[in-house]
């Protein structure tokens, strides 16, 4: 019996040993898991940093230069910066980035000089499609919880010395327009895909001699494009830069456009948002 207990005895030990040797192997898995993951973020965060500051170092440079440029900062570090006239038939609106409400943004229908002046030799006459909204945008009378952005269209044309001026308000909320700020309507609301972006509402406006529109957000923030029956004039540039830390790269574009008008020379108008 002494014996057979010593044998049961040795048995629960080494069943222990075993154990206390498993939790020990998971723990220190663990934790060494946990310091590589950590390690990896913090390389992968700190390569993230320096590829943007790379990148914006691209944009800097391309903005002295104008020039494509391709230069590495150290072996490890990076950019690539090209730059790009904005023109032709169809094209995004401050780059393709969000225009914020209340604020607009210029097309102009007349070509610039080398000093960045306008010419006014040569004024546009066709027709433009302007695009703006994304799907899923919230129609509401409510400013906080509404997503879905009307336009202010203001179309200078004729001459540098007697300019006319047209004005157009277009809303794609009902729940706006029929009850409350009367604006006109869209003419179409569906998915339309322009230079890689997509688009919920369109447009179309006609232009005879045209010089510069001012295209404005209201209600809400919103990207727009815009698509010419003819060859739009240059807008300006658009710098894409990219800058690499290793395997990380992280991208910066910056539009670069002409001097706007300032708001003065546009003429006031008060709309009234009534949410009774």
């Amino acid at each position: 019996m002494p014996k057979a207990t010593f044998i049961n005895q040795s048995g629960q030990t080494l069943l222990i040993v075993v154990l206390a040797v498993v939790i020990a192997l998971t723990v220190s898995l663990s934790v060494a898991s946990r310091m590589i993951t950590n390690i990896k973020t913090t390389t992968e965060e700190a390569n993230s940093q320096k590829a943007l500051s790379a990148a914006e170092a691209g944009v800097e440079r391309a903005l002295q230069k104008i020039t494509s440029t391709d230069t590495p900062i150290t072996d490890n570090l990076t950019y690539t910066a090209t730059v790009s006239t904005l023109k032709g038939r169809q094209m995004l609106l401050n780059g393709g980035n969000i225009i914020t409400k209340d604020e607009g943004v210029d097309l102009w229908f007349i070509e610039h000089n080398s000093d960045g002046t306008p010419n006014y030799s040569s004024p546009w006459t066709g027709s433009i499609t302007i695009y703006w909204g994304n799907t899923g945008d919230n129609c509401s009378t409510s400013q906080i919880s509404n997503t879905m952005a009307a336009l202010e269209v203001v179309v200078v044309s004729g001459t540098r010395e007697a300019p006319s001026i047209n004005r157009y308000a277009l809303d794609p909320c009902d729940l706006r327009r029929n009850d409350h700020n009367k604006f006109s309507e869209e003419d179409e609301t569906g998915s339309f895909a322009i230079a890689g972006k997509d688009f919920k509402h369109r447009k179309q406006i006609s232009i005879t001699n045209g010089l510069i529109t001012r295209i404005i957000p209201l209600y809400a923030n919103a990207p727009i494009a815009v698509v010419g029956s003819v060859d739009l004039p240059s807008q300006g540039s658009v710098i894409n830069s990219t800058g690499t830390s290793g395997s990380t790269e992280r991208r910066v574009t910056v539009f670069q456009g002409y001097p706007s008008l300032p708001a003065e020379f546009f003429p006031y108008n008060l709309f009234y948002y009534n949410s009774d």
